[in-house]
C-alpha cells in the first residue's frame, strides 16, 4: 500500500466509507490483534478485544486529530484503554470470586437467625411484590411521596397531572399495599358448648 493510500481520509472518511474502512481494518488488524495477545491469554478474550476495540474506533472515529500524532499511535491508545477497562473488570471479577470462596458456610444457629429474619420481614416482601404489581401511575406515585420524600403536591407535579388526580392514585396505591401487607387471619375456633368463638 503506498503512503498516499495510508493518508487517504482517515479514521472519520473510513467509517463512512466502507471500501476505505476495509483498508483501514486491513492495515491495523495485525498489529491490533498482537497489541491485545501480548496482554491477554485466552484467543475467545482476544478476538472479542479486537471487535471492542474497532467499534471504539468507528465511535471515536471523528476524534482523530492527525495534528496530534498518527493514526496508527490513535488506534493504539483506543487499544489500550479497552484492554486496561478489561483487567480491572477481569480482576474485580477474580476478587469478587475469590471473597465468594472465602466465605465460610453457615451453621445451624446462623441459619435459625436468618430464617426468624425472614419471617419478621415476610410483610415487606408482600408489600414489595403488591408495588410491583401496582399500576405504573399509582407506582410512580407512592415511589416519589414513600421513597423519595415528595409531597403529593411536588408528585403531582413531577407527574404532571392534577393533585386531585394524585391523592386519588395514592389512596388507591396505599389501599392495594395495606390489603397485601395484611395478616392472613387464623381460622376460628367454635367451641360448640359455648357457642362463640
Amino acid at each position: 500500500m503506498t503512503r498516499k493510500a495510508r493518508s487517504r481520509g482517515g479514521p472519520a472518511e473510513a467509517v463512512r466509507d466502507p471500501v476505505m474502512f476495509e483498508e483501514f481494518y486491513r492495515r491495523h488488524l495485525d498489529g491490533v490483534t498482537r497489541f491485545v495477545a501480548r496482554r491477554v491469554n485466552d484467543p475467545h478474550s482476544v478476538a472479542d478485544l479486537t471487535a471492542e476495540i474497532f467499534l471504539a474506533v468507528m465511535d471515536s472515529a471523528h476524534t482523530y486529530r492527525p495534528g496530534r500524532g498518527s493514526e496508527s499511535a490513535w488506534v493504539y491508545g483506543i487499544a489500550r484503554n479497552l484492554v486496561s477497562a478489561e483487567y480491572r473488570r477481569t480482576t474485580l471479577h477474580a476478587e469478587l470470586g475469590a471473597r465468594v470462596a472465602g466465605r465460610r458456610l453457615l451453621d445451624e444457629d446462623d441459619i435459625a437467625r436468618l430464617e426468624e429474619r425472614l419471617d419478621a420481614e415476610r410483610a415487606s416482601r408482600q408489600a414489595m411484590a403488591a408495588l410491583a404489581d401496582l399500576p405504573e401511575g399509582e407506582r410512580a406515585l407512592i415511589e416519589l411521596v414513600a421513597f423519595d420524600q415528595l409531597t403529593v403536591s411536588e408528585a403531582a407535579a413531577a407527574l404532571r397531572i392534577s393533585q386531585v388526580t394524585a391523592r386519588v392514585r395514592l389512596h388507591r396505591a396505599r389501599k392495594t399495599l395495606r390489603a397485601a401487607a395484611a395478616p392472613v387471619p387464623e381460622p376460628t375456633q367454635y367451641t360448640y358448648a359455648e357457642g362463640k368463638a
